[in-house]
């Protein structure tokens, strides 16, 4: 009788271990993934929620991290985000050190589970690379503003559900497919539009250089007052270099942006003011996160359409 006890006492424990190696993969005992139950699935950003929840359906519930206007660059997490992603099946994130104080954790994770960066796919030719720390590449993290970029990470996205719920590929590969549709609408219209603005006053002047995929993309000359990451020192020389442009090149527009301080770029226009070159706030950008929940622009669509009637209003 004690062999016995002892020998259901170690399968006992054997059968914990499975459990809890399975919780931690997102997969169930026996090979199995989600099953029947909707995939919990966390995202960082505003941008990849939407993508995640357009790709997913009912299938798919989405957390997203980071509320609207938070600035990923300098975002830490709470002990409540903690528990969000043990919590999650599979982590969506975009990567390219965009979530710069979160690496360290989705790295560490991503041993226990599935972590995905939605960059991932995007290969090096296609990414912009900036100014690194020493000899290692370093790339402009915002690709969601070059759409057809987008649309890679809308690829990558279905294959990782896809993956852990095999059962409903073919939900999956339909709701991707008609989103493209949609994204591949709102690039044309954003080529139209951009291209109503005479070259000559196609200049994006923002507060921080977020801008630089979707001036390649859109025929559109970018200049930030801040680098890639708003991390970044703002100095007196940018202000006073960016001020001269201005007059120089006698532009009457800048823009501010939902996730980034309005000061440093006002005092680039009180700079160009005391010159006697009057320039106005062309609007309000979303760079960095959607707008409010339930709103068009709460919906990367509808933060990328806003952005480019407001920048062609403006220049136009």
């Amino acid at each position: 009788m004690g062999v016995w006890r002892a020998w259901k006492t170690v399968a006992l424990l054997a059968w914990a271990a499975v459990l809890s190696a399975c919780s931690a993969s997102g997969a169930a005992p026996g090979g199995a993934t989600v099953g029947d139950r909707p995939i919990r699935a966390t995202a960082t950003t505003g941008m990849i929620a939407d993508l995640v929840r357009r790709v997913g359906g009912d299938r798919v519930e989405v957390t997203a991290l980071m509320r609207p206007g938070v600035d990923p660059h300098l975002y830490k997490a709470s002990q409540g985000d903690l528990r969000r992603l043990e919590r999650a099946d599979v982590v969506f994130y975009n990567g390219l050190y965009l979530e710069g104080k979160m690496e360290k954790i989705l790295e560490s994770l991503g041993r226990r589970k599935a972590v995905v960066a939605v960059t991932r796919d995007i290969g090096p030719d296609r990414l912009l690379r900036v100014q690194g720390i020493g000899d290692k590449a370093q790339y402009d993290p915002h690709v969601w503003f070059d759409v057809r970029l987008w649309m890679i990470a809308l690829d990558t996205v279905r294959e990782e559900l896809t993956r852990l719920d095999p059962a409903h590929a073919d939900v999956y590969r339909r709701n991707a497919e008609a989103y493209r549709a949609e994204l591949e609408a709102l690039d044309r219209y954003a080529r139209l539009r951009i291209a109503s603005v005479p070259k000559e006053r196609r200049v994006l002047v923002t507060a921080h250089d977020a801008f630089q995929y979707f001036g390649r993309a859109y025929d559109i000359e970018v200049r930030g007052l801040q680098g890639v990451s708003t991390a970044a020192e703002t100095g007196t020389k940018d202000v006073t270099d960016l001020r001269d442009m201005l007059v120089r090149r006698g532009i009457k527009a800048v823009f501010v942006e939902t996730s980034v301080p309005e000061d440093r770029i006002r005092a680039v226009i009180e700079g160009a003011a005391e010159l006697g070159h009057r320039v106005v706030l062309g609007g309000s950008l979303y760079s960095d996160s959607t707008g409010p929940e339930g709103t068009p622009e709460g919906t990367y669509v509808g933060m990328f359409r806003h952005n480019v009637d407001a920048i062609v209003d403006a220049l136009k």
